[in-house]
């Protein structure tokens, strides 16, 4: 005789990640690649002077302040027109492409409000000059870290953030 085996009825659900931890990582990331880059551009601005610090954490939070939005849409934009141009294409190489053009726009972006912040718009030819040259001093360290970042650790971050 075989004895009745009672299932559990309620259905055991996979746990969600708190939104704070989702929070926490997306800031930890704009924390630390931002602050990288910006640091970089305002030591090409201005060097290291007794202000570099107060200089650096302005064009840092100017920046995120201008960037969030901006990433958002332009993330989005180029999503879509990279899905569309590039349909039969592995997600790894839509990935790399999407990750160069972000890195050169969204540098690009940092670049000018890093500049906008340290040097002004007093004289143009001057603040054209900064925002070029601290362009081109953070742009190979951007575009290493969004290159790593979109092989290795974007697809890891995306299943955290659905999780």
């Amino acid at each position: 005789m075989s004895t009745p085996v009672s299932a559990n009825p309620v259905m055991v659900e996979p746990k969600k990640t708190p939104v704070i931890y989702k929070i926490l990582v997306m800031v930890s990331i704009i924390t630390l690649i931002g602050g990288t880059l910006t640091g970089i551009m305002t030591y090409v601005n201005v060097g290291v002077t007794e202000h570099f610090y107060v200089d650096w954490f302005t064009s840092f939070i100017s920046a995120v302040l201008v960037m969030a939005p901006v990433g958002f849409v332009m993330m989005t934009l180029m999503h879509k027109l990279v899905a569309q141009l590039l349909p039969n294409s592995s997600e790894l190489k839509r990935n790399l492409l999407i990750s160069v053009f972000m890195a050169l726009i969204m540098e690009s972006v940092m670049a000018f409000v890093t500049a906008t912040n340290n040097i002004g718009y007093a004289d143009m030819r001057v603040f054209v000059t900064g925002w070029a040259e601290g362009l081109l001093a953070a742009l190979p360290i951007g575009l290493t870290i969004m290159l790593i970042m979109s092989v290795t650790v974007k697809p890891k971050i995306e299943r955290f953030l659905k999780s």
